[in-house]
């Protein structure tokens, strides 16, 4: 076994502190829409969001597009692979539910 199959990964970390939380679409909150949707974030080594895309929806299109075009703007603690920044997969849930 080479050393490089055990790469040491650290995923990216959401610093949900650097952006503004997702806001419930008009529509989607007079519908009662609810759900989880499931998103990837690919993460720079700079912490920036370079490509997101949605991987479980919540069933609701609207909320999809509102969670992943707000937390596109979070700031987040790059991954690292073998002790260095690496451009990784982040995933992230977040849950829509009424108050």
């Amino acid at each position: 076994m080479s050393a490089s199959v055990l790469a040491a990964e650290t995923s990216p970390v959401m610093d949900s502190k650097s952006c503004e939380p997702p806001k419930y679409p008009k529509a989607a909150l007079m519908n009662e829409e609810t759900g989880t949707v499931t998103m990837g974030f690919l993460i720079s080594t700079d912490g920036k969001v370079v490509e997101s895309k949605v991987d479980k929806s919540s069933g609701s299109k609207s909320l999809d597009k509102a969670a992943l075009g707000a937390l596109s703007q979070c700031k987040f603690k790059p991954g690292t692979k073998d002790g260095k920044p690496d451009q990784l997969w982040a995933k992230v849930d977040f849950v829509w539910k009424l108050e």
